[in-house]
């Protein structure tokens, strides 16, 4: 067991070398990293808490927030190879359930909406990356591979590869599938990426030519009708006129 636990904080030091390119040394991320020693303090936490060692458990949880200004909650479950990037400010809920190869930015909060027991707070898949400032609220999934931009607040469910930017956040793209192995920083690609409000902009100004075009069309039709109209009333007294002189 023992083995294990050693083996998991060595693969946290990886992660850190392996997504920092300002990470020169694995000493340096031990010695330097708060994200790192929150993620200590946590997998010892962790460890009390799972063999009910409650307010050990806080205790120790307490103290890492104190010195490293990121707060996780000793009943969470995390994965393998999180990676905490700057840190400050990061709330991770007693529910949270965080997978493997995530990656959290400063001031993220996974954050539960109920005060009632029970799982109440979010779910991240593996390879999840959230962005600086967001905000993931309730007992939510957010799906393998999703990206969630920076200050966003996620108040539903995330699709397996998709990308949430805005307050409340919205689909903006799928995940390039060619890119599987890509790290995208603070979870928001910084090419190619679509604009909602210019989006909605343009579909709005695409009915409108629509409804144009069909305004257009209507007008015609009742021009047409009423010159049919108007060629009738015409002829109507012609035909009387020659009705009468027939006789």
């Amino acid at each position: 067991m023992a083995h294990i636990f050693f083996k998991r904080l060595k693969e946290d030091i990886n992660s850190f070398m392996t997504r920092d390119p300002a990470a020169r040394s694995k000493i340096e991320v031990v010695f330097c990293y708060p994200g790192y020693h929150a993620i200590l303090f946590y997998r010892f936490s962790n460890a009390a808490w799972r063999r009910k060692w409650f307010l050990v458990g806080r205790w120790i949880s307490h103290l890492g927030r104190f010195l490293t200004g990121i707060e996780i909650h000793p009943g969470a479950t995390i994965g393998r190879r999180f990676f905490i990037d700057h840190g400050m400010g990061v709330v991770i809920g007693e529910t949270s359930e965080v997978g493997d190869d995530v990656t959290l930015y400063q001031g993220v909060t996974l954050g539960g909406t109920s005060l009632e027991k029970g799982k109440r707070h979010p779910t991240l898949g593996d390879g999840v990356i959230v962005g600086s400032g967001a905000q993931i609220l309730g007992p939510l999934n957010v799906g393998e591979a999703a990206r969630v931009g920076a200050n966003a607040v996620v108040l539903q469910d995330v699709p397996k590869g998709a990308t949430m930017v805005g307050i409340p956040a919205k689909i903006v793209m799928g995940r390039d599938k060619t890119l599987e192995d890509e790290f995208c920083a603070y979870g928001t690609p910084t090419e190619d990426l679509p604009d909602p409000v210019a989006r909605s902009f343009e579909s709005l100004r695409n009915q409108l030519t629509t409804l144009s075009e069909r305004v257009v069309q209507l007008e015609q039709e009742l021009a047409d009708k009423n010159s049919e109209t108007e060629d009738q009333k015409s002829n109507q007294p012609r035909q009387k006129s020659e009705a009468s002189s027939g006789n």
